[in-house]
């Protein structure tokens, strides 16, 4: 499929596919007249390239992880070293943190928003 039927196809951009391609993250061949070509199996790495950057993980991390994901059709990849295993659960408890700060900020937001709305209205402004 060519780029666009890729960017259509998961919702991103042909310059985020371009750049993935750039950062190793994503292989098409070339076309006599120099259009890419991707598989249909992009589509699936385009998803995971996405969870993983919305996790917070960097290209040249997602570089390294993308071979040890699991197949499309569930099957394990064996080819996950201990140090990514390591790598992967800071990540992960990384994220973890960031969950709970987040958490955190929605209570002072909710506890904030709930003293305003008790407000009579004429003191409200």
């Amino acid at each position: 499929m060519r780029i666009g039927e890729l960017a259509r196809r998961t919702c991103v951009s042909e310059r985020s596919l371009r750049y993935y391609e750039q950062q190793g993250l994503l292989a098409a061949r070339r076309t006599e007249g120099g259009h890419r070509e991707y598989p249909d199996a992009a589509v699936d790495r385009v998803v995971h390239i996405q969870e993983l950057f919305a996790a917070g993980l960097h290209s040249r991390t997602i570089h390294r992880i993308l071979p040890c994901m699991r197949d499309s059709d569930g099957s394990p990849n064996e080819i996950a070293t201990p140090m990514l295993v390591e790598e992967l659960t800071a990540e992960r408890e990384r994220i973890d943190r960031t969950i709970g700060d987040l958490l955190r900020s929605r209570e002072v937001l909710d506890k904030v928003i709930a003293a305003a709305s008790a407000r009579p209205p004429s003191e409200a402004a």
